[in-house]
């Protein structure tokens, strides 16, 4: 299996924001790019991330695909169950899981984020930066989304960051492939199967609206599907999701 090159940085504002810059500047990928620290990281919804002391991974896959936006965009579950691999690799398997729609939890706290951002390619298509980050020897404090790490599930240290991206880029790939000669239903099974409190209570907020229900699932383009008190389902294409207070 080729895999694409890996560039490490000591320190930068982030793998995020150095993809796109080469995107813009031409380069097509595929590349990953990780860096020990990162000093303006972002995660999801414009939070910020923190990468920790140097003993966190985070990393971007840059690539170029010809795929409309609304089917690229797919590829965000491609990467939360490459590391929900990654995290097999190094704590109990039983206790990794994902919620919607591509949070990687471990013992139903955060332990890791996607972020995908995208932007025309000088080259043709679309460029996507896959951005990972992952906690393995820290993890923040926030009351609202319980964090955990690797190094808190094993018995041993937690892998080095670069250990880390080598077993995520294989996952990587191999979840890439599934979903170039399968399609997205393999991706969507696949999620499923790990997903975090389906069948029960959930709380989708909305950017101005908050609902609540019985989670059910995915749709086949990905949408989460939420079951209202009412009866009627409501189609989940963006927003947060919260499970007994996660």
């Amino acid at each position: 299996m080729n895999l694409p090159p890996i560039i490490a940085f000591d320190e930068i504002d982030s793998t995020n924001a150095e993809a796109r810059r080469r995107a813009e500047a031409g380069e097509t990928g595929p590349v990953w790019l990780t860096a020990r620290r990162q000093t303006a990281g972002k995660g999801r919804r414009g939070r910020a991330w923190e990468t920790g002391q140097g003993g966190n991974l985070a990393a971007t896959l840059l690539l170029t695909t010809f795929r409309p936006p609304g089917e690229a965009a797919q590829i965000s579950f491609v990467a939360a169950l490459a590391v929900a691999d990654l995290a097999d690799a190094y704590v109990p398997a039983s206790l990794v899981t994902l919620k919607w729609p591509n949070d990687p939890l471990i013992d139903g706290k955060k332990a890791s984020g996607v972020l995908i951002e995208s932007g025309p390619s000088p080259a043709g298509g679309l460029w996507l930066a896959i951005g990972v980050g992952v906690n393995l020897a820290e993890a923040p404090v926030s009351p609202e989304r319980p964090a955990t790490t690797f190094a808190a599930h094993m018995i041993g240290p937690p892998p080095a960051p670069l250990d880390a991206l080598n077993v995520l880029a294989q996952a990587f790939a191999r979840w890439t492939s599934v979903w170039e000669q399968l399609g997205f239903p393999a991706i969507a099974e696949a999620w499923t199967r790990r997903a975090h409190g389906l069948g029960g209570p959930c709380v989708a907020r909305l950017g101005n609206e908050t609902v609540e229900g019985i989670a059910e699932g995915l749709d086949p383009d990905g949408a989460f599907r939420l079951r209202l008190p009412d009866g009627m389902l409501r189609r989940i294409t963006a927003g947060d999701v919260f499970f007994g207070g996660l």
